[in-house]
């Protein structure tokens, strides 16, 4: 059974309809495997193997004939801990929340446990927000490749559960690349959707278009499978469809290659770390390979930055204010400014930066006219050491805020178009570095097809750290 660990998420699925291996095998090996390798890696801090066992159980009681158990078939998904899971923590990674315990699963775990999901375990999150992911009640997690290094985040705890092996599937969201910069720095496959694709834990702003949930795998092809479990109507997400799109891995093969493929190192106004530049262009040659004209090319980013930290900070201040005032000494500094720079902002910032947002969205949707798809590197700079709180400078320019460095990812956001995040090679040191892929919104069928032929061309899933005994600065 331990050989079914280093399986994808989709061989997995089928082993389960064919009835070779039931629910409940799976779980009593992710255990075994969790117990084993997780104690290094810190990726799954809230565990729950015994509520598992009891819905594997009841899955195949209720449903002798395992083809009908639902698109995922009884595999074990790993939830976010910003997430609720029906009878389990959700702690935020906050002393706040620590003991909060939900009473139902959310709109989106809801949709993959009735597509066939089995919830086992939360992934390890920053407190709150953030794009490193550490916090006071269960500490850092630690990058699989190098347990020295950062998973970034927030979604850091599900992407290394993935690469070491703890989870097939993981759920991931996204609002500044909480997504994309933990499968850049873990090499594993992250998805952020356009907005409304998956319904959204009862959102409190429910027209916000920055905040998404998406899917997180080993490899594309496992991505667009848990993306096909994950589309859903909630009426409490007024973004969400009823209407389905045709399946994403009945999808993969259905597109030609890009005809024409843009790159940017930096968006035209980034600071990014020159093995990065270097790693990702050097990528590009999978896309020509493919047929694809590469040429380097982006839309005008010129007042995204400042436009994404102003409504970010709105949006922060609106969803935590109240948290603010009954528990400001419990909340760490980097999220108090968050929330007090957005108390602080005038209601002239905000109409900037939405009408700068309105015209970076236009100048995006004209470049989508000639090219294809947009890649960008996922991070600035590659795996930094834990202990970092943030990186301070990149290419020699210093950073100021605590998100600084995940521009890339967040100008990104503010273009409401999805994204494929991928590994695109390794640096110097044997650590991942990944790119962006950006298409038009409700590209993401096109995007996966792309994006399975260029990970077919980097050979990373393959190479996962999945199984092996980890050490401090190395892999062995």
């Amino acid at each position: 059974m331990n050989d079914i660990i280093r399986k994808t998420a989709r061989e997995v699925v089928d082993l389960l309809r064919r009835g070779e291996v039931s629910p409940l095998e799976l779980v009593k090996t992710l255990e075994e495997h969790v117990t084993e390798v997780d104690s290094e890696v810190n990726a799954l801090p809230i565990r729950f193997f015994d509520q598992a066992r009891t819905q594997a159980e009841a899955m195949m009681k209720r449903h002798p004939d395992p083809k009908d158990r639902g698109l995922l078939a009884g595999l074990p998904v790993a939830v976010k801990d910003y997430n609720d899971v029906a009878g389990q923590r959700t702690t935020f990674g906050s002393p706040i929340f620590a003991d909060t315990v939900a009473d139902e699963s959310d709109a989106m775990v809801r949709v993959l446990e009735g597509n066939g999901a089995i919830a086992y375990a939360k992934s390890n999150v920053p407190e709150f927000a953030g794009g490193h992911t550490y916090n006071p009640l269960f500490g850092p997690s630690r990058n699989p490749w190098n347990l020295d290094r950062s998973v970034g985040g927030s979604s850091g705890g599900a992407a290394a559960c993935l690469a070491s092996g703890s989870a097939w599937l993981a759920t991931g969201n996204d609002l500044g690349g909480s997504l994309r910069t933990p499968a850049g720095f873990n090499g594993i496959v992250g998805v952020r959707p356009t907005a409304g694709r998956v319904p959204r834990r009862t959102p409190a702003v429910p027209f916000d278009t920055l905040w998404v949930e998406g899917p997180m795998a080993r490899n594309v092809a496992d991505a667009a499978l848990m993306l096909d479990a994950m589309i859903g109507y909630d009426d409490h997400d007024p973004l969400t469809r009823r209407e389905r799109p045709t399946s994403f891995v009945a999808s993969l093969d259905a597109y030609d290659a890009p005809a024409r493929v843009a790159y940017s190192a930096d968006l035209g106004v980034l600071p990014v770390d020159q093995t990065v530049r270097r790693v990702t262009r050097d990528s590009l040659a999978h896309f020509t390979a493919m047929g694809a004209e590469v040429v380097d090319a982006e839309p005008d980013f010129g007042d995204a930055y400042e436009a994404f930290q102003i409504l970010r900070a709105h949006l922060i201040a609106t969803m935590h204010a109240s948290t603010l005032e009954r528990h400001r000494d419990l909340i760490k500094a980097d999220i108090v400014w968050n929330i007090e720079k957005g108390l602080a902002q005038s209601t002239a910032d905000v109409q900037w930066a939405e009408r700068a947002r309105g015209a970076l969205i236009h100048h995006v949707m004209d470049f989508f006219d000639d090219h294809d798809v947009l890649v960008v590197p996922s991070a600035p700079l590659p795996p930094f050491p834990v202990e970092w709180p943030a990186p301070q400078e990149i290419d020699g320019t210093e950073l100021t805020t605590y998100i600084d460095w995940i521009a890339i990812t967040f100008c990104i956001s503010l273009t409401g178009c999805p994204v494929v995040a991928l590994p695109s090679g390794l640096d110097q040191d044997g650590l991942p570095i990944g790119v962006q892929l950006v298409g038009r919104p409700g590209s993401e069928a096109r995007l996966l097809s792309y994006a399975q032929r260029f990970e077919q061309g980097v050979e990373i899933a393959s190479r996962l750290p999945v199984g092996r005994r980890v050490a401090a600065g190395a892999v062995r």
